[in-house]
């Protein structure tokens, strides 16, 4: 894959190692798109502890219980680019972590919108401001799954692929990445993160409602599926990791531990002192439910628990090797195990388990 120019070799290896904090003279002033949310708030306290001058690109509308005071706050918008050219003015590092991450919703145009244009309006600018490099957080779900083996980087779905609306929207804002890093010299570095867990889930996330509603014992059932689990702040140093080692134009499975979801559902239980479910739905009964589920969210502006597009995801397990990530930016990841305990903790004190 082709890499943008930034420069000389040994402008690459100052950047290197000023970014580790080997030789710095001064922090790096950083922008976090997403640091309101799940991961972003993770990247932006990771980034915290180093010492970086944090700046934070939240919309006026979006919860603040995730943010720090000393982080200076941008107010804008990914569509409104005179907010964004504000935001990255005087900026070295873009850590991109905003998403429309949604499984289901009224308008799948709002999610092309947000996470592609959104994206592209976003590069743009950081070009524009001169940014010296870009960690562009994408996914696993712009990456084809092979049962009986776990997906690699190596295979990349192509722009129109994928279950869903979110899923295309992330496969086309990849693809986008790639043409700007080729076409234009973005300096971007691109992660995928699997599925992480853990403390700061303010939305909740679909696998932290998952959480939720096993931890309070009301899934009593399972479908046959797996996923690749990790706790966020180990994902979350992975970004940290691909800004010091990554390589620009190539992506990075950051993962932890491929779980069946019948093992994670008894761990939860384990967890906190319920029996495990032990009924295996076929996922072909439960496509009623999730199309009632849809109608009723349509006429109630609710997001269902299940929907079609999530069963449809489920005929996979959805399993990711991330050798490519610990061998070359130095990822680790704790098991996950721990991230579910950490997640179980955080939703009691803040109210979502009784």
């Amino acid at each position: 894959m082709a890499h943008a120019n930034l420069g000389s070799t040994s402008r690459l290896d100052e950047v290197a190692v000023e970014v580790k904090g080997e030789r710095r003279a001064s922090p790096s002033t950083v922008l976090v798109t997403g640091a309101s949310g799940f991961l972003g708030s993770a990247i932006a306290a990771a980034l915290r502890s180093r010492g970086d001058d944090l700046r934070v690109l939240v919309r006026p509308s979006s919860p603040r219980a995730n943010l720090d005071p000393s982080d200076t706050l941008c107010e804008g918008d990914l569509r409104d680019r005179t907010s964004l050219a504000t935001a990255l003015k005087g900026v070295r590092f873009l850590f991109h972590a905003a998403a429309d991450y949604r499984l289901w919703v009224r308008n799948p145009e709002e999610i092309h919108r947000n996470n592609v244009e959104g994206t592209r309006l976003l590069m743009e600018e950081a070009l524009s401001a001169g940014v010296e490099r870009v960690v562009y957080t994408s996914s696993v779900a712009t990456l084809k799954l092979t049962d009986g083996a776990a997906a690699t980087e190596d295979h990349p779905l192509v722009e129109g692929e994928g279950i869903g609306a979110y899923k295309r929207s992330k496969v086309a804002a990849e693809r986008l990445i790639e043409t700007m890093v080729r076409g234009v010299g973005l300096p971007a570095v691109i992660v995928n993160p699997s599925t992480p867990i853990g403390p700061r889930d303010v939305r909740p996330t679909p696998t932290g409602r998952i959480i939720v509603e096993a931890a309070s014992g009301r899934m009593p059932a399972f479908v046959d599926t797996g996923l690749n689990l990790a706790h966020v702040d180990d994902v979350a140093a992975g970004h940290i990791a691909a800004l010091e080692r990554g390589r620009i134009g190539e992506r990075y499975i950051l993962g932890g531990d491929n779980v069946f979801l019948a093992d994670m559902l008894a761990d939860i239980a384990r967890l906190v002192g319920r029996r495990a479910p032990t009924l295996k739905l076929p996922r072909k009964m439960l496509y009623p439910l999730a199309y009632g589920a849809e109608l009723v969210a349509t006429l109630r502006r609710v997001e269902p628990f299940i929907t079609s597009d999530g069963l449809r995801m489920a005929r996979h397990h959805m399993f990711f090797d991330d050798s490519k990530a610990r061998r070359e930016l130095g990822y680790v990841s704790r098991p996950y195990v721990e991230g579910l305990a950490d997640a179980i903790a955080w939703f009691r004190g803040h109210g979502h388990l009784k």
